[in-house]
């Protein structure tokens, strides 16, 4: 599972026209699923998100994170993360994971960020989505489950 992370002073999910989702400061996360992904990965991504110490404390040091600052997440799934790019201009999705799969688990993760006691709101999934967000700082990070066991 792979997810990129960004620190933002407010996001929001756009769809056919009609604002979805929106959030305050807190984190965009793009989520992708791969084929092997499992609910460990879920787990450990989640609370890694959960637990990264990237928002400034009262000497601006990187010190706090979500829960610190009651931040919020919006949640987008992102197929396209697993996009395999060293072969010709045509990324491949082979190892993206099959729709049922990646929905289940995105909601997994949805479910367990949620049960931090955070406030989540999510894109639509398999849908064409506009996302709008302001980057604070910019912080971003690239996270994969399974750089993390």
């Amino acid at each position: 599972m792979r997810a990129v992370v960004q620190r933002v002073s407010s996001a929001s999910v756009t769809v056919a026209g009609e604002v979805v989702a929106e959030i305050r400061r807190g984190f965009l996360v793009l989520l992708g699923v791969g084929t092997d992904d499992t609910q460990d990965d879920v787990n450990v991504l989640a609370a890694k998100v959960c637990g990264l110490r990237v928002f400034p404390d009262a000497d601006d040091k990187m010190n706090l994170c979500l829960t610190d600052i009651q931040g919020e997440v919006l949640v987008v799934s992102q197929f396209t993360l697993f996009g395999d790019c060293r072969k010709g201009r045509r990324p491949s999705f082979i190892e993206a994971a099959r729709p049922e799969l990646a929905e289940s688990l995105y909601e997994s993760f949805v479910a367990e960020v949620r049960g931090q006691g955070l406030r989540v709101e999510t894109g639509r999934f398999q849908q064409h989505m506009d996302v709008a967000l302001v980057n604070d700082g910019p912080v971003t990070l690239l996270l994969d489950s399974r750089k993390l066991f």
